[in-house]
């Protein structure tokens, strides 16, 4: 835990707050923290700064808060994702908010097995710990927006071009396609598929709203390597 994270009604008035759970064991068991300790602290969604340790006891951690910093910048890429298994989501979503990604789009596709959409892990609350996971790692604040889309056509043709706003979007696909920038800075869309890729139907479906394939290369990467594959090529 690399910030120590927090709802912005947490906060006093007088810029304390009271740390108890999960955040107060990590601060006692791992940072070991004491009276006088200053520790990263943010807003989620809002600003970072410095919390100043004024009591640690043994049920809970009392911060002085200053917010002096803006959040990282976001990640110029807007993600369409096929539900990937279920064992990679958390991971998946991890990355994405270590990586400042700010709008994530999870869809079904053909090989997407529909028993995917009963995993747990799709509930909202732990899609959230799993993305707080990921800021608490980078030190970010910036909460990213998933929606969940079960059905592929509909979300092709009535969400697809509106959700990309005028940003190049591009399909990852195997195959004889151009490769994709090595590295990039504009805002874009991309689309990676599910475990086997999309079909060549959904390709070409996506292709008629402007979509443009691309390839990552030879190699047939799995779903939780190819996001940040792609991911790592966005300049700062």
């Amino acid at each position: 835990m690399n910030i120590v994270l927090f709802e912005a009604g947490e906060l006093s008035s007088d810029h304390t707050i009271t740390l108890t759970g999960r955040r107060y064991e990590h601060l006692q068991s791992v940072l070991k923290c004491t009276e006088g300790d200053q520790i990263r602290v943010g807003v989620i969604n809002g600003g970072k700064g410095i919390g100043k340790v004024l009591d640690a006891n043994a049920a809970s951690l009392k911060l002085q808060v200053e917010l002096v910093e803006d959040p990282l910048p976001p990640h110029p890429t807007t993600l369409v994702l096929a539900l990937p298994r279920p064992k990679m989501l958390r991971r998946i979503l991890r990355s994405c908010a270590e990586f400042g990604v700010q709008d994530l789009h999870i869809v079904h596709s053909y090989r997407v097995e529909k028993s995917f959409w009963q995993s747990p892990l799709l509930q909202p609350q732990k899609i959230q710990q799993a993305l707080l996971t990921g800021l608490e790692r980078s030190g970010d604040t910036r909460l990213p927006t998933v929606k969940l889309h079960r059905r592929f056509k509909p979300f092709i043709q009535d969400h697809l071009e509106e959700i990309a706003n005028g940003k190049p979007i591009f399909i990852l696909h195997p195959g004889g396609y151009p490769s994709m920038e090595s590295a990039f800075t504009d805002p874009q869309l991309i689309m990676i598929g599910p475990e086997g890729g999309f079909i060549p139907y959904e390709v070409d479906l996506a292709c008629l709203t402007g979509a443009q394939p691309r390839s990552l290369g030879p190699r047939i990467l799995s779903v939780d390597t190819a996001v940040p594959a792609i991911l790592g090529r966005a300049l700062p």
